[in-house]
């Protein structure tokens, strides 16, 4: 098992890269198991088909890459189902129709072509703002359960402490993760198991597909095609060294959405908070992703009521995501241009990720003609 970044130098032993990957197979899961759950619970998704094909697809993305990269649920239609109560049919046209045009997209080398004209600022400032956006829902959660929420911090403050001063693996998460089934299972019982029941759902009808266009595809969109694809592989390229070209994530994205939406799955993308919590927890190979993926798997197949992941604290969450938002806002501040990312970030914190990149990239093509406006009159 190898790890970037580390020939010629003394490693860690394999015990501890296990451990690792252990603990950052899980390291998304602060995103992935609240917004299904929630769109479970308010929305007709099915829970154990949304959990059995994304833990399907982190099997396969992790073959595929080989490093350990995101998948997860796309969190705009995410955040309208848990508010909207949509139906399955609708969030079956959104995946489709988003699966289609990021195949297009990304076969036309779409992304590659309007890549060399986004200056790297504009992404760093969109990374950024994905981590505040990160920590703000984080408080959130964290307001809901303080007690839970302190615990938590108090595991991961302790385990960074630790590996700071005696080189040891960072298992916090699954110590959090373990202190939180306990809970749950002391205070509410162990939850019945229920196998999974799916099947192919029926093709909705093209007025469900205008509507789904209308409210979950165009919210939806610009943060694909920003985080999920061009934030995704400069997070990739600076965390695992990795270089992946935005087009090819969106191919993996639309092939992820076509084959699996049909079936009950849950619309899919990448992300670069997705990459950076892996990475933040220890994953460095895909390994990582078979341990996480069928994790979620085996939730699928046996533990499909919502109740069962109700099981744990919703402060877990919160801190979790915390510490994510950290490591992606670590990721956004690389750069020489910070008034730039900032303003970006403070944009995509306060409007959308899609405002801030178009925001983002008019400041920056502005500033390059005044500058080279200036050269020309010196």
């Amino acid at each position: 098992m190898s790890y970037p970044g580390t020939k010629g130098q003394k490693g860690p032993s394999d015990s501890v890269k296990i451990l690792g990957e252990i603990s950052g197979s899980v390291g998304n899961f602060g995103t992935v198991l609240p917004i299904l759950l929630g769109a479970a619970l308010v929305s007709e998704v099915d829970l154990g088909a949304a959990l059995l094909f994304t833990g399907i697809w982190y099997i396969v993305m992790g073959i595929y890459y080989g490093i350990p990269i995101s998948v997860e649920p796309m969190k705009a239609i995410g955040a309208i189902a848990i508010a909207g109560e949509l139906t399955c049919g609708e969030i079956a046209a959104s995946g489709l129709i988003l699966g289609a045009a990021l195949l297009v997209l990304g076969a036309g080398k779409g992304i590659g072509r309007l890549q060399g004209l986004i200056p790297e600022g504009v992404v760093r400032g969109v990374q950024l703002g994905l981590a505040l956006i990160l920590i703000k829902t984080s408080a959130g959660l964290m307001i809901q359960d303080p007690i839970f929420s302190s615990v938590a911090i108090g595991v991961f403050l302790i385990f960074l402490l630790a590996k700071s001063w005696r080189s040891l693996p960072d298992v916090s998460i699954l110590v959090v993760f373990a202190i939180g089934v306990g809970y749950g299972l002391i205070t509410r019982g162990v939850p019945d198991i229920q196998p999974i029941s799916m099947g192919i759902l029926p093709l909705p009808d093209p007025a469900t597909f205008i509507w789904a266009g209308w409210h979950l595809v165009l919210p939806q969109i610009p943060l694909t095609l920003t985080n999920a694809s061009v934030a995704a592989a400069l997070t990739a390229e600076d965390l695992y060294k990795r270089r992946i070209e935005p087009d090819r994530l969106c191919i993996t994205m639309g092939v992820m959405n076509l084959a699996s939406v049909p079936f009950g799955g849950f619309p899919l993308c990448h992300g670069s908070g997705g990459i950076a919590a892996h990475h933040r927890f220890g994953a460095r190979t895909r390994i990582s992703m078979a341990i996480g993926g069928s994790v979620l798997i085996i939730i699928a197949l046996f533990f499909a009521a919502p109740e069962s992941l109700s099981l744990l604290p919703i402060g877990l969450f919160g801190a979790l995501l915390l510490f994510v938002g950290l490591e992606l806002g670590r990721c956004g501040l690389r750069t020489d241009q910070p008034l730039l990312v900032s303003a970006i970030a403070l944009l995509v914190l306060f409007t959308n990720p899609a405002a801030a990149f178009a925001a983002g990239f008019l400041l920056a093509l502005a500033r390059d003609r005044w500058a080279v406006k200036i050269g020309r009159g010196g």
